[in-house]
């Protein structure tokens, strides 16, 4: 039997055992190093020859071993299922024999072993599992309350060493971020000084490979009128309709199944086993496939978030590329529309020639910056004047182009001594026979001679002008002619039709942009009543005042809304 000296020698080893120990596993930062130090110290002290530690896995409710000792067929990393209660998980410690099937593993590599509680206040740890004792005898209290104290000890090192070691992995994940954001953030400046898909597909590309080490991988991008493979590597180019296939098969993140695959066979040959989804504005407008990693790794969230700012950055970039061309191209059509416009203008009469006898005025006002309808005033050899108004189906270039065509033909046929039904008809065959089925012209034109204040007219299928005589309150439309121009190959002569004009007489000629107008809500037209009524209340105006007030309610009536060219030519007895 040990003398009191010597047990009192013997637990001041042991206390200054576990002050050592306390200070050492305390400053430690590496959950292995403790772990090891305090199965060492158990066999050592207690002269055991199996030693283990057994760590709690929260997801699997099983224990990890872990720095296993003369264990014998106990490995590190390998599982157990232990049957616990919450009353044992309460206890420092508890004998293998005690637990009877609840620890059978343990028992048949641990013979009469221990198992001690690695606990903080609060969780749950795992447990410093011993066998009993080389010397087959049993352990004492002393023995222990050492392991019991050692094991407090050794789990709050557990507990600041698995703290330290996520705040490493969160360091490095952060610092990994940061990285990221940098790259990101220089990758923005470089797109952003590049005008250029190709170059930026290509920054693209090489920024992919070398921060994901990505080797297979594509860039699909819809634009408005298509489906296009912006880059690419290591990657066979499907058919277009099969590009499609790939946007209706994507959603934000997409693994490649069985499914995708039968669709889109070219995946499997470039080993593609991802496809990412990038949108903007809720509109998907690119897709992204990836192949496995150089380095073998799986992709994490983090590195698809990466993946995915990267493509938006870049998608951005070819999307403002397309916005740049489109607005090039706007503003060179612009430049071609104010030049027809200036063009335009230039064929219709300014100033409008005085005609003796009549107050006359004209405007056109266009929907569109060139447009398809037209007047004309023009004086003949023999000092007389005609007048003209078209109206040519449809807008813009093609209406203005046929427009052009009629005021050089008119204009090449002025000097000739020829009558208006025979001028119309080779006016008529010339646009039938050098024009689309499709396109015609309404036309009214006439001749005014000065000295018997007469005009005679033909109308081709236009609106019939309106007389208004003076002191009466019913029109005279001028409707007398034949077919409008470019329908059909002359097959009957046009009748024309000469009427007198005395002081107050007005002739209002429109188009039917006017009796047409369409009010903002109801889609009702303005109609030749209104135009009828209008001209009556200013019939004691001047031309230019009649002209202005039927402008006027014109655009009253549809709220500033011009859906078709307006043209008016009137002209007064004075």
């Amino acid at each position: 039997m040990a003398s009191p000296n010597t047990s009192q020698r013997h637990s001041r080893l042991d206390l200054k055992t576990v002050l050592e120990t306390s200070r050492v596993l305390i400053e430690a930062k590496d959950v292995q190093f403790v772990l090891e130090n305090l199965v060492r110290i158990a066999m050592g002290k207690l002269l055991v020859s199996r030693a283990t530690i057994l760590l709690y896995n929260d997801d699997s409710d099983t224990y990890s071993v872990k720095a296993a000792r003369g264990t014998g067929s106990l490995t590190d990393k390998q599982s157990l299922k232990l049957s616990l209660t919450k009353n044992h998980l309460g206890k420092p410690y508890l004998k293998l024999d005690k637990l009877g099937d609840r620890a059978n593993d343990l028992l048949k590599h641990l013979p009469g072993g221990v198992i001690f509680n690695l606990r903080t206040s609060s969780h749950h740890l795992g447990f410093l599992a011993i066998s009993g004792k080389l010397t087959k005898e049993e352990f004492t209290d002393e023995e222990l309350e050492f392991l019991e104290s050692l094991c407090i000890i050794s789990s709050t090192a557990i507990a600041n060493s698995k703290m330290f070691d996520q705040l490493k992995q969160a360091n490095r994940a952060l610092d990994q971020r940061i990285h990221e954001l940098h790259t990101l953030f220089d990758l923005s400046k470089e797109f952003n000084l590049l005008s250029s898909r190709e170059k930026i597909s290509r920054i693209f590309k090489f920024a992919l490979m070398g921060q994901l080490l990505i080797r297979s991988f594509f860039l699909v991008y819809k634009s408005s009128d298509r489906t296009e493979l912006l880059t690419s590597s290591n990657f066979q180019i499907p058919p277009q309709n099969a590009l499609q296939k790939l946007f209706d098969l994507t959603e934000d993140i997409t693994p490649v199944s069985r499914d995708i695959l039968d669709s889109v066979p070219e995946l499997t040959e470039s080993d593609i086993t991802s496809l990412v989804g990038i949108s903007v504005q809720g509109r998907k407008i690119a897709v992204i496939g990836v192949g496995r990693r150089a380095n073998g790794k799986s992709f994490s969230d983090s590195d698809y978030n990466f993946l995915k700012s990267l493509a938006n950055l870049a998608v951005n970039s070819i999307q403002r590329t397309f916005l740049l061309e489109e607005r090039i191209e706007k503003e060179r059509m612009e430049e071609e529309l104010l030049l027809a416009k200036s063009i335009q203008n230039r064929l219709l009469p300014d100033p409008i020639p005085d005609v003796r006898g009549l107050d006359l005025t004209a405007l056109t006002v266009s929907s569109y910056q060139v447009g398809g309808d037209y007047f004309d005033v023009a004086e003949t050899p023999d000092g007389n004047h005609i007048f003209a108004i078209a109206d040519v189906t449809g807008k813009g270039f093609p209406a203005a182009l046929l427009m052009a065509n009629l005021q050089s033909m008119l204009h090449i046929l002025l000097p000739f001594e020829i009558t208006l039904p025979v001028a119309t008809e080779r006016i008529n065959d010339l646009i039938f026979q050098n024009t689309p089925s499709d396109k015609f012209i309404t036309f009214f034109w006439g001749k005014y001679f000065v000295d018997t204040r007469t005009f005679k007219y033909v109308n081709a299928g236009h609106n019939p002008p309106l007389l208004l005589r003076r002191g009466s309150l019913e029109f005279t439309e001028l409707s007398e002619g034949g077919l409008l121009l470019g329908a059909m190959q002359t097959f009957a002569p046009y009748e024309s039709e000469e009427v007198e004009l005395k002081q107050g007489d007005v002739v209002v000629c429109f188009t039917d942009g006017v009796n047409e107008a369409q009010s903002g809500e109801e889609e009702e037209e303005f109609g030749m009543e209104r135009l009828k009524q209008v001209i009556l209340k200013h019939r004691d105006e001047s031309a230019s005042d009649i002209r202005d007030s039927i402008i006027d309610a014109v655009n009253r009536f549809s709220d500033g809304h011009q859906f078709d060219d307006i043209t008016l030519l009137i002209f007064k007895a004075c």
